[in-house]
């Protein structure tokens, strides 16, 4: 099985630097100074245990490649970026190869399921981190991260049990689950805290605006007839394989969100995690009070190209009792 990785960034440059070193064949698609570094002298991967340098063929876009018919294709880019990169695989002619959603929310496996037949899904679990071109910084041990693969919108077949394979070779723990919505459902309901860490920075306690929104995305999917696997700190997975540890040298920039505001990448995917709920909460008629403020502050940071750490504790409590939502003592 080839490998094509859709976004070389901090989970994309660990996954594709991982199965690499492990000796698969792998061909990143990247752009800037990043798929200038990876061609230059390949992508170091650093971890709490060690570094590497991996070397794998990277392309600009998917036009370059000769797609074969047994190419797994991992999409990692954030879901902004989705539509584009679907239409470029599809101009490119991919049809019937496996795309798997290596990507946080649950909007990306619809959007690809309209436009080819073989969707799987994919939860991700994985503290990694992109600042510099031709460097990702991997902070979890023994393994890299922990991903749930499934077929979209249930079920499993060879191509999930073949990317697990591979991935468990290459020291990222996988484990194919038949109701793998499920878990990217749990793992929505973490993701909710992305922006609070990006508008207030790494570090700030924020745990009881946290429970609102997490309450709220309960209720929503309670309505909607979702369900969803706890894919938080009480997941006896994570103390055994993922056990967060610094690297010599290497500061973490926070999640995901907080990244893309650090960078000024000119967008942020909360419209599709806190979004979600609001677009579930609309359409059961419920209130979400708490989610709608966060993904209009979202907006507002992306705007006005502030960086992490730009909103106050104090900020956020006003501006959410104004929008009426009872906030725990």
């Amino acid at each position: 099985m080839r490998t094509i990785i859709y976004g070389v960034g901090a989970i994309g440059g660990t996954v594709a630097a991982a199965l690499s070193l492990s000796g698969q064949e792998v061909i990143g698609i990247a752009r800037g100074a990043q798929l200038d570094a990876i061609r230059a002298d390949g992508l170091l991967l650093r971890t709490p245990d060690e570094e590497a340098r991996a070397r794998f063929s990277c392309v600009a876009d998917p036009s370059e490649i000769g797609f074969r018919p047994g190419d797994a294709i991992l999409l990692t880019m954030k879901t902004q970026d989705t539509l584009p990169a679907l239409e470029r695989l599809r101009a490119a002619g991919v049809s019937r190869q496996p795309i798997f959603c290596i990507q946080n929310g649950v909007t990306n496996e619809r959007l690809a399921l309209r436009r080819f037949p073989n969707v799987h899904g994919v939860t991700v679990m994985m503290p990694a981190g992109f600042e510099a071109p031709g460097e990702v910084n991997a902070f979890s041990s023994p393994r890299h991260g922990i991903f749930d693969v499934g077929r979209y919108p249930s079920g499993r077949d060879q191509d999930d049990d073949a990317l697990a394979e591979a991935l468990n070779g290459a020291n990222i723990a996988a484990f194919v689950l038949p109701d793998v919505m499920a878990s990217k459902y749990g793992k929505l309901i973490m993701n909710l805290n992305n922006i609070l860490e990006a508008a207030l920075g790494p570090g700030v306690d924020a745990k009881r605006f946290t429970a609102v929104l997490q309450a709220e995305a309960k209720a929503a999917f309670t309505a909607a007839g979702i369900a969803w696997h706890d894919r938080g700190a009480s997941d006896p997975r994570r103390a055994n394989l993922m056990q967060i540890r610094p690297i010599a040298g290497v500061g973490r920039a926070g999640n995901s969100s907080a990244q893309s505001l650090a960078r000024g990448t000119g967008s942020i995917e909360t419209d599709y995690l806190n979004g979600e709920v609001t677009l579930l909460s609309r359409l059961h008629g419920l209130p979400c009070p708490a989610n709608d403020y966060f993904v209009a502050l979202s907006a507002r940071l992306v705007q006005e190209k502030l960086k992490p750490g730009a909103v106050t504790i104090d900020e956020i409590e006003a501006g959410l009792r104004a929008a009426g939502v009872p906030l725990p003592a």
